[in-house]
């Protein structure tokens, strides 16, 4: 189990999981956990898998524009190496796709790997620096 998982297996979001291990680890500051919140659960429509969307905020934070690792072309890129290893693991991004079917533990328990996935890929992004 990851960090992050064992974070959202205590009571975190999937997305407010993400950003809780990130700030821990020193990838962003503590501010940015509430903003975490309203990206759980596909932002309460089932979109984008809430782990995925807090990786990329962590990404932001981290190569975005006007900071001194990165640029927005950094940024993008790395955004975009998130997303395509994320579908190469589980095929798609949609939560709703991701949970189709699923209810209370089972859904959680299935959760678990996306959180996984996304910690995993946000940590080899964020430790691989800048190549652009």
């Amino acid at each position: 189990m990851t960090k992050a998982t064992d974070y959202f297996m205590n009571g975190y979001s999937c997305s407010e999981s993400i950003i809780k291990y990130a700030v821990d680890k020193g990838l962003c500051p503590a501010e940015l956990l509430p903003c975490a919140t309203t990206f759980s659960g596909g932002m309460s429509s089932g979109c984008l898998c809430g782990a995925v969307a807090a990786a990329q905020i962590v990404l932001g934070y981290n190569f975005g524009r006007e900071n001194i690792k990165g640029n927005e072309v950094i940024a993008r890129a790395k955004a975009k190496e998130l997303v395509d290893e994320f579908k190469s693991r589980n095929k798609v991004t949609c939560c709703k796709i991701l949970s189709r079917g699923l209810e209370g533990m089972e859904r959680k328990h299935n959760c678990c790997k996306m959180v996984t996935d996304a910690q995993e890929i946000m940590d080899n992004l964020v430790s691989a620096g800048v190549h652009a």
